[in-house]
């Protein structure tokens, strides 16, 4: 049964969207003590006038990633839970459909992976 903490995650990720029109999320699990998560962008390809310049920061997977976890903690600091997240993530570019289901299978198979190792803690996600 998944806390209310949990629930607040995956419901976060399920309005991403929302918020970020362009980004499209996927596969995702919540873990005692991390979460996973696939997200597909849904940009036109554009290039800049300039080679070298960077594109609108508010569109790339860190504005997103940074509007995620801030939805989780603001909605944990109102319930008056304690909660932080780790700084920083893990990205990967997934090349080609092969790469992307090995991915997909990590991530629903990795509640099961945790169970099996009974040496993890709970974490804050309990």
């Amino acid at each position: 049964m998944p806390t209310p903490l949990a629930t607040r995650a995956l419901q976060c990720w399920q309005e991403m969207t929302e918020h970020f029109h362009f980004a499209v999320p996927s596969a995702f699990v919540v873990m005692p003590d991390h979460v996973h998560g696939i997200v597909f962008f849904g940009k036109a390809d554009t290039t800049t006038e300039q080679s070298g310049t960077f594109g609108p920061q508010r569109q790339n997977l860190a504005s997103v990633v940074r509007g995620f976890t801030l939805g989780v903690k603001a909605w944990a600091t109102r319930q008056h839970l304690e909660f932080v997240w780790q700084a920083g993530y893990y990205d990967r570019v997934t090349r080609d459909e092969n790469e992307l289901e090995k991915a997909r299978q990590y991530i629903l198979n990795n509640p099961t992976q945790w169970s099996a190792n009974q040496d993890k803690p709970d974490g804050l996600f309990r």
